[in-house]
């Protein structure tokens, strides 16, 4: 069965039935690698895409579900080389290590930052709650998003 998609602003038939989960047609037929299967649980975090600009697991998110939606993977971020907001925060605060997580992380801050140019401190760690990440202890990343949300 073919089912048609927009990701990264590209209209694409795959291939799987209608409860295919997002996750597995990114990486294992569109190539964007960027998106992490962890735990495959909805759990984690790591498999964050954004789905008309909100957060959602990819993981657990069936295909037939995303007709007329936009999905949008952390591969779409960087625009001619240059790194996101997001992307450069993270990297300005040294807060990536293994990199597992970090695609998961950098689409629910980029979503949340959106929504709420001004968050604090607070809202920041907020919403972070559905992101797991076993190597940095947050701070770092915390400190990424705080740096943007205080830029007016």
């Amino acid at each position: 069965m073919s089912i048609c998609l927009k990701v990264n602003g590209e209209e694409c038939a795959v291939r799987g039935g209608p409860l295919t989960p997002l996750i597995d047609v990114l990486r294992d037929e569109l190539f964007l690698t960027g998106v992490k299967p962890v735990c495959r649980e909805g759990f984690c975090g790591a498999c964050t895409v954004l789905v008309d600009g909100k957060p959602a697991v990819s993981c657990l998110t069936p295909i037939g579900t995303l007709a007329d939606h936009e999905v949008v993977t952390v591969e779409s971020l960087a625009k001619d080389g240059d790194l996101s907001a997001m992307q450069a925060a993270l990297e300005a605060h040294d807060a990536v290590q293994c990199g597992m997580c970090f695609p998961g992380m950098v689409m629910t801050l980029t979503a949340f930052l959106a929504r709420v140019p001004g968050a604090t401190r607070k809202e920041i760690k907020a919403a972070l709650s559905g992101n797991l990440c076993r190597c940095t202890g947050y701070e770092r990343i915390v400190e990424a998003a705080v740096s943007l949300a205080t830029v007016k």
